[in-house]
């Protein structure tokens, strides 16, 4: 055995995974070592995969002092004494959090709690952090003794490179990440996502759940290949592999009974036996093979719900607002859609507009049928949701992103605003969501100008000039521009209206289109992607309700 392996017991662990051919690993390029990593060429030889973790987190930009191993060795037997560090309470923000063994023997497992209470000790800002049990027993296995897990584990935490986050240490970052985490779900996993919906009362508190399946559930052999490539890539990866889990955990259990009362603990169990539905090499390439992810999506998202939570004052933890909490059926009356219908419509928003609550703006039946009170009501609020019921009885909507008066830039001349987080949607007769175009069809991006020349004006896309050349920095088309001091080529366009017609769409082909008189509309639909139309090519308005969102 090694000099990393004082905190193993070599009986848990796949030693018939273990190479015994000693491997260098002289590479600095960067992309190199992301297809190294990606690749597991460190994966097969314990001794290598400690050094490389050492290369790595040195490499790590820290503020000016960090703890080091010297550091721990003087506070250790001050902190700890002679007790035993099991009988010692955890810090709060761990959270209680699982502190997994994997394959530590009984001195690594004694060994994680004397260093969470040091950490403690050095880190008196951080506020919540259940991820640090799991980091630090994970590290424990590639270190030659206490401190030097200390030290690399301080590294992590101390990282000031402000586009290289890793952990997250307060609640409103961790709050903040699970709500980006559903924003994914509900863009990219949307067959599991319908599924959490059917199961759940409270979609979040599932989402709520996602840094636990990685750092906690995920089995020692499938954690440390994910913590592989988290080393070098960073904090994007642990979302693209949690989604990959949710899209295999739908895959195998769709249609299958629940094996307990809680989805939650369905998802856990699962995560824990991965093993025997997906290996590690399949969930990181399904993980990887997952489009439209950038850094810079995952950031915008990230800033924006955060500063959701904090006009909100949700700064530390508490129990999370959920959809039966912001639709209260007590409080909630429309003509057009039940209680229920309208819970189904709050787990499709964005997560920092599911904590508000809905508010009627405009009616037909109160405010009559004037494009101009329409306007006059839903102006000055951001988002909005438009509902219509047809003499059909037909009931179909859209989730509008961008404040109305946004009109008003084009003057006279029909201009179209608005972001790629609007979506269109049908309830009866049956339901059905219809991304942004470019979101679901990213292709079609590039083909934007041909769009404009031969499209309805309600499917346009966004002009191929107005997307960067390189994919790598191009922006996701779901967040607003002005939200982010983003230059204006990045917005899109999915909303219009004028003195004569509203028009909202272009998700999947499909276009709405409002006469003036709010009594007659038109849908136009496009075949290419063979779903089912909006409503009626034609169809005359019975009731038309506007919706903001409440604090």
């Amino acid at each position: 055995m090694d000099e990393y392996s004082r905190f193993v017991d070599w009986d848990k662990m796949d030693v018939s995974a273990q190479s015994q051919d000693m491997k260098e690993l002289s590479c600095t390029d960067f992309h190199e070592l992301k297809q190294l990593a990606r690749q597991g060429y460190w994966a097969k030889n314990h001794s290598l995969r400690a050094k490389v973790y050492h290369k790595l987190i040195s490499n790590i930009p820290c503020r000016t002092v960090t703890p080091d191993a010297n550091v721990y060795r003087d506070i250790v037997v001050k902190i700890i004494g002679k007790r035993n560090s099991s009988s010692l309470p955890l810090p709060e923000f761990v959270d209680n959090s699982l502190i997994p063994t994997y394959c530590l023997n009984a001195e690594g497992i004694g060994a994680v709690r004397k260093i969470i209470l040091c950490i403690s000790n050095q880190f008196p800002d951080i506020s919540f952090c259940p991820a640090l049990p799991s980091v630090i027993a994970l590290l424990l296995h590639y270190s030659k003794d206490e401190a030097e897990c200390f030290e690399q584990v301080c590294r992590i935490l101390a990282c000031n490179d402000p586009s290289k986050r890793l952990i997250d240490q307060t609640f409103l970052a961790f709050e903040s990440s699970c709500m980006t985490f559903g924003d994914l779900v509900n863009k990219y996993c949307q067959a599991a996502h319908k599924l959490m919906v059917a199961v759940s009362e409270d979609v979040l508190e599932v989402y709520s759940d996602w840094q636990r399946w990685l750092f906690g559930e995920l089995p020692m052999a499938y954690i440390t290949r994910v913590f592989d490539v988290f080393l070098v890539e960073g904090y994007k990866v642990l979302y693209r592999v949690a989604l990959a889990l949710l899209k295999f955990f739908h895959k195998v259990r769709a249609g299958q009974p629940m094996e307990s009362d809680s989805i939650q603990q369905d998802i856990r169990a699962f995560v824990r036996d991965i093993a025997k539905s997906v290996s590690p090499e399949r969930l990181l390439e399904k993980a990887f093979a997952i489009r439209l992810f950038s850094r810079k999506e995952i950031q915008l998202l990230q800033m924006a719900n955060e500063k959701a939570l904090q006009q909100k004052g949700i700064t530390v933890k508490q129990k999370r607002q959920n959809v039966h909490l912001a639709v209260h059926a007590e409080n909630f009356k429309s003509e057009i859609v039940s209680v229920k219908e309208m819970r189904d419509i709050w787990s499709w928003i964005p997560e920092r507009f599911a904590l508000c609550q809905p508010l009627l703006l405009f009616t037909t039946l109160e405010h009559g049928c004037s494009l101009s009170r329409f306007y006059s009501h839903s102006e000055g609020h951001e988002p909005t949701l438009l509902l219509i019921k047809t003499t059909a009885k037909e009931v179909c909507g859209a989730y509008l992103s961008t404040d109305w008066s946004e009109r008003r830039r084009g003057g006279n001349k029909l201009s179209f605003f608005g972001t790629g987080e609007c979506f269109v949607f049908r309830l009866q007769p049956e339901v059905e969501r219809y991304e942004w175009v470019i979101i679901k069809h990213p292709e079609l991006a590039s083909t934007g100008s041909e769009t404009e020349n031969h499209a309805e004006p309600a499917s346009s896309t966004l002009s191929s000039s107005s997307i960067p050349s390189d994919p790598s920095d191009r922006l996701s088309p779901f967040l607003a521009a002005r939200h982010f001091n983003l230059p204006s080529k990045t917005a899109s366009m999915f909303m219009a209206g004028s003195s004569e017609c509203i028009i909202v769409g272009g998700g999947d082909g499909q276009a709405l289109y409002l006469d003036a008189d709010l009594n007659h509309g038109r849908t136009s639909h496009c075949n290419t992607f063979n779903n089912q139309p909006l409503c009626s090519e034609s169809f005359q308005i019975s009731i038309l309700e506007v919706w903001g969102f409440r604090d």
